[in-house]
C-alpha cells in the first residue's frame, strides 16, 4: 500500500511541475503558492480542520515540530518551486530534483544517523542513471550542454527543504491524526507565505481570473498539495524517508507518459531504457529478494 500511495504522490507532483512550468508567464510564483495552499485549506475543512480542533492539545504540545514542518514543506519547498520555473526550464528542474533521493539519505544520516545499505545506494544509482538517461534523450552531449541559472539553485534549495521535512517525519507525533497534521502545517505554510505574497501584490503582479488560472490552482490544490501530502506521509512514515525517497525518480517517467497521451510527443528507446534503470533502482532499494533457507 505504502509504495501505491508513492507512485500516486509522484504522478500528481508530475502533473504539478508541468502546469507550474507551462502558467509561469501568466500566474505569479507567489500567488500561485498562496492560493494553492488556500483553496487546499478551504478542502481541508470539509474533513481535516475538525480533527486539528479535537487533538489541538496535542498540536500544541508538538507545535515546534509542526511549525518546522509547516515552514519547510509548505512555505519553503513549493514556493521555491514556482519561483524557480519563473527562470527555468522543466528539464533542468527536474534534473535537479532527482538530487532529493541522495539528500533525503544525507538528512537521515545528520538527524538519526539513519544510513542507507549498500543495496540501497546501488538502487538510488541505477535510478539516477535511468533520470540521466530520459533527460539527456540518449545524448551525453545534452546534459554537457545544460546552462544552470538561478532558478536552478532556487531548486537545489527546494529540495534541500524536502529533504528535511521528509526526514523529520520520523518525529510525527503517533497520536496526532494525519489530517490534523495536515491541516495544521497548511495553516503555518499560509502564514509564512502571506508577506511574501503581499509584496508580490505591491509589485501589480496578480493571477488573471482565467479558466486556465482556476483549474490549474484547483488541481495543485487538490492532487499536489492535499492527496499528494497525505500520501507522502503516510508512506513515508510507513516505510521510512530513505526507501521513499528514490520514487521521486519517477517523476520523469510520468513527465514522458503525460506527455505522450497529451502533447502527442513520441515514446523512444531511450525513454523505455530510462524507465527499466529507473523501476530496477526503486525494485533493488525498496524490496529485499529472501533466500529459501
Amino acid at each position: 500500500m505504502p509504495y501505491l500511495l508513492l507512485i500516486l504522490t509522484t504522478l500528481f507532483w508530475s502533473g504539478n511541475f508541468v502546469l507550474s512550468r507551462g502558467m509561469h508567464a501568466s500566474i505569479p510564483p507567489l500567488g500561485l503558492s498562496f492560493w494553492r495552499w488556500s483553496v487546499a485549506l478551504l478542502i481541508l475543512c470539509f474533513f481535516g480542520v475538525h480533527h486539528l480542533w479535537r487533538e489541538r492539545t496535542i498540536a500544541q504540545d508538538h507545535s515546534r515540530f509542526i511549525v518546522i514542518q509547516g515552514l519547510l514543506g509548505v512555505t519553503g519547498f513549493n514556493s521555491l518551486i514556482y519561483l524557480a520555473m519563473q527562470s527555468t526550464t522543466a528539464i533542468n528542474a527536474v534534473l535537479v530534483n532527482s538530487c532529493v533521493p541522495i539528500l533525503i539519505a544525507l538528512a537521515s544520516w545528520l538527524m538519526y544517523r539513519d544510513l542507507l545499505t549498500p543495496r540501497q545506494i546501488l538502487g538510488v544509482c541505477v535510478s539516477l542513471c535511468g533520470v540521466l538517461l530520459i533527460i539527456a534523450k540518449g545524448q551525453l552531449a545534452t546534459l554537457l550542454q545544460v546552462d544552470f541559472n538561478r532558478g536552478d539553485i532556487y531548486v537545489l534549495i527546494a529540495a534541500v527543504m524536502w529533504a528535511f521535512y521528509s526526514a523529520n517525519l520520523k518525529r510525527y507525533p503517533p497520536d496526532l491524526h494525519p489530517f490534523a497534521y495536515l491541516s495544521a502545517i497548511v495553516i503555518v505554510g499560509l502564514i509564512g507565505i502571506f508577506p511574501f505574497y503581499l509584496l508580490e501584490l505591491f509589485q501589480g503582479r496578480y493571477i488573471p481570473l482565467t479558466t486556465s488560472s482556476i483549474v490549474t490552482i484547483i488541481y495543485v490544490a487538490l492532487f499536489a498539495s492535499v492527496l499528494a501530502f497525505i500520501f507522502w506521509n503516510r508512506a513515508v512514515r510507513t516505510i521510512g524517508a530513505n526507501k521513499a525517497g528514490p520514487f521521486v525518480h519517477l517523476m520523469p517517467v510520468f513527465s514522458t507518459i503525460l506527455a505522450v497521451l497529451f502533447l502527442g510527443e513520441k515514446l523512444t528507446a531511450f525513454h523505455l531504457q530510462g524507465m527499466l534503470l529507473i523501476f530496477s533502482g526503486i525494485i533493488l532499494t525498496t524490496f529485499r529478494i529472501r533466500q529459501k533457507a
